[in-house]
């Protein structure tokens, strides 16, 4: 207990100080080498525990660079700057906070980042916001619901495939089953964020960003080309790293042939993301790149490296025999929901939060299956909800909403409580 205290002292500090996350994980893999060397394991032993943990992960690790790969060509090729340009063209005054919503809906789904989302089509709707006189606290609540929605459940995020990769689980099976748990938080989340918007007072026009757009880009359906392809791939339950590198070339001929982009700056592209000179374009596009994946895949690779330390020293099992006693108490779901709140209140960030929930809930759930789809209906949703969490925190940050946006994120608070609620009412079903 006192080392998991360390390590949580850890995070806060790098919390409070604004460094990175990583620091703090460092800390952590330092701490726990020294219980498992007091608990009697030798360094080899230990050093073999912890590359057995990055080894569980090395697929999604290889994933990850071909997502940063995908965003930066995405941009580049003109696909993301078409589909945000086309998307605000419906926008509505009157039904704005809806629209919002939907329109990061779309994008987080075909991009599976929710950071990159709330970069490009968040701040949009943020900007639309301003020169319209929207509730920037209301904007903000729908941008975090609809980022996250497709952070869950799309093809290529980064969360879905973790889950997957921890549960031993068919990537496409787990996403069939997230859509059918979501379609009631989802329809009554857009039902509220339609409610927001009636008899809004709305001071101005939804600014032409197509005309912005088109100074820099080829905007036409044939930059949508490499998103249908992904799309169409994933339908088609083609391997997920197969979709992202074909979507991936599609949009690179793009680059090259419409765009006009020079192949001695491919490199630089693909490793950086996309950027560019314009003052007002550059902080809505920029992005994407195999270094923009760097933070999170270490904060990935140091935290699984965590799992086969925990599992063999015995650490994580005081809490483990706490999480137990709270299931027979009450419901494995609930006490996996409340699991998750206390390990993303700790562990400030998304990816660390989902393995930590793993490792102490997944007795709970024998079914792999289920405990996947557990996962992405609570820890998943949950840890952007905690306001010093980098997972909520960030997206805020890009909209420029203020944290009072949380309460307005009205899908991530539906979500594990639908979820909840369905799982006792059929356990109490079966059981009759």
């Amino acid at each position: 207990m006192v080392t998991l205290g360390l390590f949580c002292f850890s995070l806060l500090i790098c919390l409070g100080l604004g460094q990175s996350i990583v620091y703090a994980l460092l800390v952590g893999l330092a701490l726990f080498l020294l219980h498992g060397k007091r608990a009697g394991f030798s360094w080899r032993e230990l050093g073999e525990m912890a590359l057995q943990g990055v080894k569980s992960v090395q697929n999604i690790l290889i994933t990850f660079v071909l997502i940063g790969v995908l965003t930066a060509l995405w941009r580049e090729a003109g696909t993301i700057p078409t589909l945000v340009a086309w998307l605000t063209g419906w926008m509505s005054p009157s039904a704005f906070y809806l629209l919002t919503f939907l329109f990061n809906c779309i994008l987080s789904v075909l991009t599976g980042t929710a950071f990159g989302t709330a970069a490009t089509m968040g701040v949009v709707c943020a900007t639309i916001a301003n020169s319209m006189g929207m509730n920037l606290v209301w904007t903000g609540g729908a941008v975090l619901s609809g980022v996250f929605f497709g952070d869950r459940c799309s093809p290529v995020s980064t969360s879905a495939l973790l889950v997957a990769q921890l549960t031993h689980t068919n990537l496409f099976d787990n996403l069939k089953r997230m859509a059918v748990s979501a379609c009631v938080p989802f329809g009554v989340a857009c039902l509220l964020y339609g409610g927001l918007g009636l008899g809004g007072n709305v001071g101005g026009e939804v600014p032409d960003l197509t005309g912005l757009f088109a100074s820099e880009f080829t905007l036409s359906w044939v930059a949508l080309l490499p998103a249908v392809l992904l799309l169409a791939l994933s339908l088609a339950r083609v391997n997920v790293k197969w979709s992202m590198l074909l979507s991936s070339l599609s949009a690179l001929v793009l680059c090259v042939m419409v765009e006009g982009t020079s192949l001695t700056d491919l490199p630089q592209l693909l490793i950086w993301g996309y950027q560019t000179t314009d003052p007002v374009l550059n902080p809505m596009l920029k992005g994407g790149g195999i270094a923009s994946m760097l933070t999170v895949g270490l904060i990935v690779c140091i935290s699984s490296s965590y799992s086969g330390i925990f599992q063999k020293t015995g650490l994580l099992k005081p809490l483990k025999g706490w999480v137990s006693q709270l299931a027979q108490r009450t419901h494995p779901v609930a006490a996996i929901l409340m699991t998750s709140i206390g390990v993303s209140m700790v562990a400030c960030n998304q990816s660390l939060a989902i393995l930590l929930t793993h490792q102490l809930c997944h007795e709970l759930e024998p079914d792999s299956s289920q405990m996947a789809l557990t996962l992405e209906n609570t820890v998943v949703v949950i840890a952007p909800l905690v306001p010093w969490s980098i997972a909520g925190a960030v997206p805020l940050a890009s909209v420029g909403a203020p944290p009072q946006s949380l309460l307005l994120a009205f899908f991530l608070y539906l979500l594990p409580l639908w979820y909840l609620a369905w799982r006792v009412w059929r356990g109490r079903a079966l059981a009759k």
